[in-house]
């Protein structure tokens, strides 16, 4: 288990909690002696990836949505400006 002095724990408090809800306890000293123990709260996980897994639906063509109208923006076909901008902002550049 970690020791850190007391400037240390201040300092770096941030850091050592962070470190303390992964799971790796450590112990503020004053003076090298020992104070306090720092760990995380029993029930308290710390937060995962994936914690909306299944949550939500991706389509199987998402990487193609809307491919033809991004690529018209783009190259200029749409006569149409986009909606909310000026139109010297769009086709005329």
């Amino acid at each position: 288990m970690k020791t850190v002095n007391m400037h240390e724990a201040k300092t770096q408090l941030s850091k050592l909690v962070d470190a303390a809800t992964k799971g790796e306890a450590f112990v503020i000293a004053k003076s090298g002696k020992p104070l306090v123990r720092v760990t995380m709260l029993d029930g308290v996980a710390p937060q995962r990836l994936g914690f909306l897994q299944g949550k939500a639906a991706i389509p199987e063509d998402f990487d193609e949505m809307f491919a033809d109208e991004v690529a018209a923006q783009f190259f200029g076909v749409l006569n149409e400006p986009f909606a909310g901008y000026p139109h010297s902002a769009v086709g005329g550049i």
